[in-house]
């Protein structure tokens, strides 16, 4: 039975040569990467992954950090391409073939019919004198010089170096495009993410009804009769003309009693906090979090051009929106 002390020097010898091979790889990224990232930049159809075995499940994640980043990619299983997957790739596409040996025979096989219908090939192998190397456009080089498998046969050190490979040429792509966060969260409108950089205030805020609103002049009785009503635990206060005079929230209850002021008798106008930090409809939900986070704050009223209120919220609905 193996020691822990002998798993662990396992562990720490493939961690070891596989960085080593990564460190290997930048000497490589040179006029051959530029040309790739010309090659699908110049693209009007999509970038179409191709491996067998394990280059395959490393080409299924390349083709997946692609389409995430705003080059519309897909992965085809080379070996399905000869019984009629082939037709799934169009003149306009680039096919970025993955293979370390470069002569995988399903990949092979295919050869002749891309370069007969003019489809652009990017290949990325450990053998750059390979029939899929010298068929290719370009070849992006991804050779090792040992695979982290103590018998140098288990696919190791070279899937990590072609997925490296397929991450640098995924994010040159977002950064030549200007692909930008909101662009991300589009492509995954379901995560934490896309609900950060995709929810507007106005899907969050109380209104109409539900909006805590009193006018100047309201006695601190019945604001915070309104308050509790609506559980916001903040009231906006409203001028004759219907625009924000101030805000009054728990916080400035607790500022009142402080300062012995008698509830019974007071009026909003001598505890409310005048004015304040605002929020927009159309504002995004996480810029409002970074407000109410810079300035310590647990609740926002909503006000539009006229500085008028039409809603509020705090970071209850925040929280419930999955926003922080």
């Amino acid at each position: 039975m193996s020691q822990p002390s002998d798993l662990i020097k396992s562990a720490q010898r493939t961690i070891r040569l596989e960085a080593e091979a990564i460190n290997e790889l930048l000497p490589r990224i040179n006029a051959d990467f530029t040309r790739a990232c010309d090659l699908i930049l110049a693209s009007k159809g999509r970038i179409v992954v191709v491996g067998m075995g394990k280059s395959g499940h490393i080409g299924h994640k390349i083709a997946a950090t692609l389409a995430s980043t705003g080059t519309t990619s897909f992965f085809v299983h080379p070996a399905e391409a000869s019984h009629g997957d082939m037709g799934m790739i169009t003149r306009d596409d680039v096919v970025l073939a993955l293979s370390n040996s470069g002569s995988t025979a399903e990949i092979v096989t295919l050869l002749p019919l891309i370069k007969r219908l003019g489809i652009t090939l990017i290949s990325i192998t450990g053998n750059p004198e390979s029939p899929l190397a010298q068929a290719a456009e370009v070849n992006l080089d991804a050779s090792v010089s040992q695979e982290a498998c103590p018998l140098n046969l288990a696919p190791t050190s070279s899937t990590t170096v072609s997925l490296v490979l397929g991450d640098a040429l995924a994010i040159a792509l977002l950064e030549a495009r200007g692909f930008t966060a909101e662009d991300f969260a589009f492509s995954h409108p379901g995560g934490a993410l896309g609900r950060r950089l995709l929810l507007k205030v106005a899907n969050v805020m109380h209104s109409g009804d539900a909006l805590p609103c009193v006018h100047r002049g309201t006695s601190l009785r019945e604001a915070l009769l309104e308050m509790t009503e609506k559980g916001l635990g903040m009231t906006v206060v409203v001028d004759d003309d219907g625009r924000l005079a101030g805000i009054f929230t728990d916080g400035d209850l607790r500022r009142a009693l402080d300062r012995n002021i008698d509830v019974r008798q007071a009026s909003i106008d001598e505890v409310m906090t005048a004015g304040g930090k605002v929020a927009r409809a159309e504002m995004l939900a996480a810029e409002a979090v970074k407000i109410m986070e810079d300035h310590k704050i647990n609740s926002l009223p909503v006000v539009d051009e006229h500085n008028k209120p039409i809603g509020a919220f705090n970071l209850g609905d925040l929280l419930r929106a999955g926003v922080m």
